[in-house]
């Protein structure tokens, strides 16, 4: 296959790899094909839509290594879905009667690209995967090569997706700050609230990075600064049912011997049981334009602190979330060399035509290969089970978790 023009588009919601998944194609192509032209549609899916692109320029091209440096995505996000034809026709992006899909194809087709590099979760890999196969059925010659990104490490069958093992640490380090509030009143309930809409999995190992910073500290009981005081207390994950009349006896037990009890939520914890009162009570339930009810606007780390602080006798309840501060950080060590073996052999697949998202196969050894987009989906639930998980539990005292009955 000959590739003369590549276009990039990262989509979704924000994870700490997406400016450094940019600047890695980027030096990956420049590395193997200079000669071959570089695109960056801004605003993920809305600007090809839109034909709103950015030109790679040789300058771009020499310093595209600031771009591990930082976090963000440089050249924009959206939540897009090619299928929701009424939200696109709402929002201006296509006419009324006007497909989608095909306009996105004669946009790509117009602008003379022969491989298109999504950079996003499972919503954007599955919106991928529909214009990959509306490009095959109308015989589109151009590829599309997805890379997987989601914070909450939930992309069916990807191992690991990039950008989750950063959000994890920069949780644990927001987490410092705010469990350092804990004697800012007597009897402290404090929530923290993190990200994982269907997946505990970022929850989990926010809580586990945390504690193993908790492992470094020297403490000094005797005026106060105990390792118990700023320990997690309780881990609530969606994958888990909740016995909030049972956890509340044992928070109880920690709130009056330690004197303040700490939560990490998982923001999907409980969603079921809140919309359902919500509805019960004729309430609309907002939802984005991929189906999503819209957390932040249902609040669930309110709604935990509510069911638990008159029962742990609480005085004085924060709920804080972490997820803006850990989605746009810049990756880490770890995630640097995921993203720099991704893009390489993303770059690797686009030259010889290979189509599929990039990750390790859970399915297939763990191999690095490109997967099927029919193959992905979102949603993967985290493996209670899985050892590191259940030591934190047994290490805070709490009891081993039964799985929710949806999952």
């Amino acid at each position: 296959m000959t590739v003369r023009k590549v276009a990039l588009l990262t989509a979704g919601g924000f994870a700490p790899c997406l400016s450094s998944a940019v600047g890695g194609l980027i030096e990956r192509y420049t590395e193997l094909a200079p000669e071959v032209e570089i695109i960056a549609y801004r605003h993920g899916y809305q600007g090809l839509l839109s034909g709103d692109s950015i030109t790679v320029t040789p300058e771009v091209r020499a310093k595209a290594g600031l771009l591990h440096r930082f976090g963000g995505s440089p050249i924009g996000n959206s939540r897009v879905k090619l299928t929701n034809v009424k939200d696109l026709v709402k929002r201006g992006l296509v006419a009324e009667g006007e497909d989608p899909l095909k306009a996105a194809a004669d946009r790509l087709t117009a602008d003379g690209v022969d491989v298109l590099h999504t950079i996003g979760g499972d919503d954007t890999n599955t919106t991928a995967a529909d214009l990959a196969a509306f490009l095959a059925k109308h015989d589109y010659a151009l590829t599309v090569v997805g890379l997987p990104k989601t914070i909450d490490n939930d992309v069916i069958p990807i191992r690991q997706s990039l950008g989750a093992w950063t959000a994890a640490e920069q949780g644990a380090q927001f987490a410092r700050n705010i469990v350092g509030e804990h004697n800012s009143g007597s009897r402290m309930l404090i929530v923290h609230e993190v990200m994982g809409r269907h997946c505990g999995w970022l929850t989990a190992a926010t809580a586990r990075s945390y504690r193993e910073w908790l492992d470094t500290q020297q403490w000094l009981p005797e005026i106060g600064l105990s390792r118990e005081a700023w320990d997690v207390h309780a881990v609530y994950v969606p994958e888990a049912e909740l016995d909030i009349e049972g956890e509340a006896a044992r928070l109880r037990g920690v709130m009056d011997t330690v004197g303040n009890v700490t939560i990490f939520l998982s923001e999907g914890a409980g969603v079921e049981t809140i919309v359902a009162q919500l509805e019960a009570s004729g309430a609309e339930v907002p939802r984005d334009p991929f189906g999503h009810v819209r957390l932040d606007d249902i609040n669930p780390g309110q709604w935990f602190a509510k069911q638990f602080a008159a029962q742990l006798g609480a005085e004085k309840v924060m709920v804080q979330k972490s997820g803006y501060y850990s989605r746009a950080a810049a990756a880490n060590a770890e995630d640097l060399r995921l993203i720099k073996s991704m893009t390489d052999y993303a770059v690797d697949c686009a030259m010889r035509g290979e189509p599929g998202v990039i990750g390790h196969d859970e399915e297939n050894g763990d191999r690095l290969t490109a997967i099927a987009f029919d193959r992905i989906k979102g949603g993967k639930a985290f493996d209670l089970t899985t050892p590191w998980f259940t030591e934190l539990l047994d290490g805070i005292g709490q009891a081993a978790p039964t799985p929710a009955a949806a999952h």
